[in-house]
């Protein structure tokens, strides 16, 4: 297993499970032509590139290129490494039939061949392994006064704002966003630096 820092675009969630068992890194799915409606997955995948950078790893047909292509007129090409996957025919193991245009997708890619194309680009973590911290839950948002209380929308708003999110991200997205950029530790002193200066 590699670790990567960067967060992984991938399509979909077979892509996913299959990228899991390669890189240790966060890794979204676009759920494919879905990202093109879905204005708060792309709302996280723009703030996720600022805080982290991303790599976008689509499929090698035409569908992988067009959402490829609007995540890349979307975000700010610096924060982007584009990684491709070879064309190669053929068919995944768990469908019937091949693809449209019978190539294999990320999920049908040999697993040396994936981490040969990261460390190819240079992607694999140069940082030490540490043990990572503790995660930030649902719990976490009420007690730190993000929600239930008279001023968690404002407060919530002040956050956002500080992550570089957008003001109408959900508390679902929040979280999951919080979670692939920080720790419990780093979000609370966030937090209370924040009530602090208001």
């Amino acid at each position: 297993m590699i670790k990567v820092d960067r967060a992984i675009i991938v399509e979909g969630k077979y892509d996913k499970i299959k990228l899991s068992s390669v890189v240790d890194a966060v890794i979204i799915e676009t759920d494919g032509f879905r990202i093109f409606r879905d204005k708060e997955k792309l709302a996280m995948i723009k703030a996720l590139a600022k805080a982290k950078g991303i790599v976008i790893l689509t499929d090698s047909d035409s569908a992988g290129f067009m959402i490829r292509n609007y995540l890349k007129s979307a975000i700010d090409e610096k924060y982007i490494i584009n990684l491709y996957i070879p064309e190669i025919f053929g068919k995944e193991k768990r469908k019937a039939q091949p693809s449209k245009e019978g190539k294999l997708g990320v999920e049908g890619m040999d697993t040396e061949l994936l981490k040969k194309e990261f460390e190819r680009l240079d992607l694999i973590s140069k940082k030490q392994d540490k043990t990572p911290g503790r995660r930030v839950t649902r719990l976490d948002l009420f007690e730190l006064g993000l929600t239930g209380k008279q001023d968690s929308a404002f407060l919530r708003k002040c956050v956002k704002k500080a992550l570089g999110l957008p003001e109408y991200i959900s508390q679902t997205a929040l979280l999951e966003f919080v979670n692939c950029t920080m720790d419990f530790e780093q979000f609370e002193q966030l937090v209370k630096e924040i009530i602090r200066r208001s």
